[in-house]
């Protein structure tokens, strides 16, 4: 039997000083783990023996061209849809054998869905009663996601953004160690993508596991720990970000800036690098690494007044990595 769960969302320090981290479980046993996932629609293989794994403590970043298979993954991890083969475990079990899943697993797989006529705190209340949760679970919630002054405001005048946080606030209800996210930023404005990152790194500094699903790759380089791509299907790349960006290059183009750039040109000539003039007058050099440009340039005794190295973002990474993946099927 589960012991009692606290209602607090964040760490919180006691009067003795001690720090106390909210949560059901140790760090590390709430991880999700995928084996030989697969799923066929008659001739549509949808998820294609795909394995990866979601550690605890760490944003993990659920990237993939439209028609890969995420939506369909994530579903079969909570028991939406059932796998042709292989396994989709949460913390060693299958999310229908967890007991009160609610306080395990918290999931936004589309924007909150909700009676038009009932009022944001409402619906959570609702939830809370079927959940068997204290109703005060429903405003410590919608003051997580920075909902409290639209509380009693009815469901049918929420915007898109709006709609995204009265989701979130569902899935932490039950305090869930384990967070599940597809497509969570939807709606939100720069502002609240920015509020998003921050919540979730929060949570998982907490030690809880956090998988979202996001097509903004410039947002999910900032915010995600790891990655995990998918293309037609299969696992195509996992690993920590920095690692994924780095197996393409520590720095795939360098960006200089000379008065002469004729003379650097030459000067570059004998490591036959790709160089292409840029409309600010700058020179994009592929090819060589930014020492050599630098040294080359002080051997000629060409003036540099920039020299930058740019390695690929992970917008080039995943292009590259799905290049010839993406697309209906």
């Amino acid at each position: 039997m589960d012991r009692p769960r606290s209602a607090t969302l964040i760490t919180r320090t006691s009067p003795k000083g001690v720090s106390v981290t909210v949560g059901q479980t140790s760090p590390g046993s709430e991880e999700i783990v995928v084996r030989n996932l697969t799923k066929h629609y008659k001739q549509l293989r949808a998820v294609d023996d795909l394995s990866f794994t979601v550690r605890s403590g760490r944003v993990t970043g659920f990237l993939g061209p439209n028609g890969a298979g995420k939506t369909t993954t994530l579903r079969m991890l909570l028991n939406l849809v059932t796998p042709t083969s292989g396994t989709a475990t949460i913390g060693g079990q299958r999310y229908l054998e967890l007991d009160q899943p609610i306080r395990h697993v918290g999931a936004v797989l589309e924007a909150s869905s909700a009676h038009r006529g009932r009022t944001g705190v409402n619906h959570l209340r609702v939830i809370c009663a079927a959940a068997g949760l204290p109703r005060e679970r429903a405003d410590e919630a919608l003051a997580l996601v920075g909902l409290t002054p639209a509380a009693k405001r009815k469901f049918k005048g929420y915007s898109l953004g709006m709609k995204q946080r009265l989701g979130i606030a569902a899935a932490m209800l039950g305090d869930p160690r384990v967070l599940i996210l597809d497509e969570p930023a939807n709606g939100l404005d720069p502002e609240g993508i920015r509020w998003m990152r921050d919540l979730l790194k929060a949570l998982a500094a907490e030690g809880r596991t956090i998988l979202v699903s996001s097509h903004l790759l410039s947002e999910m380089q900032q915010l995600a720990d790891d990655v995990v791509i998918v293309a037609a299907g299969k696992l195509v790349r996992q690993g920590p970000v920095d690692e994924v960006l780095g197996s393409m290059g520590a720095a795939v183009q360098v960006r200089v800036r000379t008065p002469d750039p004729a003379k650097l040109t030459t000067a570059l000539a004998a490591f036959q690098p790709s160089i292409t003039p840029l409309p600010d007058g700058a020179l994009l050099v592929t090819g060589m690494e930014t020492a050599a440009i630098g040294h080359a340039a002080f051997t000629a005794s060409v003036e540099l007044h920039e020299l930058t190295g740019e390695r690929a973002d992970l917008e080039q990474v995943f292009l590259q990595l799905t290049a010839g993946k993406a697309g209906i099927r």
